[in-house]
């Protein structure tokens, strides 16, 4: 499973001109499921997200994570991230999970950090989404679990 971590000052996702998820400080992940993953994957992931310490302490340094700052967590169904862009000028998605299996990992993660972490908002699986961030730093990380 893999999760583009992106320390955002604010973002949000919509579909069909409705916002379906919104956050101020925090991190904005997108989230891709390879062909292997499992909960067990999910819940690495999920514990890295809400432990990785990306935002800056008293001195300037990064050693807060997201729950020591009390920062939204906005998950966002990617797809793509799963692409295996090795060769040609085309990606190809043959590790990325079946479209069930993605959608039922990615549930599983909304529900595992709702159950863990009181300020989640989500995209949606297989829709179209837009959306829109201001990337603190910029921080981004790709974490794999």
């Amino acid at each position: 499973m893999i999760g583009l971590l992106q320390r955002v000052t604010q973002g949000r996702v919509e579909v069909e001109g409705r916002v379906v998820g919104e956050i101020q400080r925090g991190l904005l992940v997108l989230v891709g499921v390879e062909r292997h993953d499992t909960e067990a994957r999910a819940d690495r992931l999920l514990q890295r997200l809400l432990g990785y310490r990306v935002f800056a302490d008293g001195d300037g340094r990064m050693n807060l994570c997201l729950t020591e700052v009390d920062g939204g967590l906005l998950l966002i169904p990617q797809f793509t991230l799963a692409a295996d862009t090795q060769k040609g000028m085309r990606p190809s998605f043959s590790c990325a999970a079946d479209p069930d299996t993605g959608q039922r990992l990615f549930a599983y993660l909304c529900t595992r950090a709702r159950a863990r972490y009181a300020r989640v908002e989500t995209g949606v699986f297989g829709a179209d989404m837009q959306v829109s961030l201001v990337n603190d730093g910029p921080v981004t990380f790709q974490l794999k679990a």
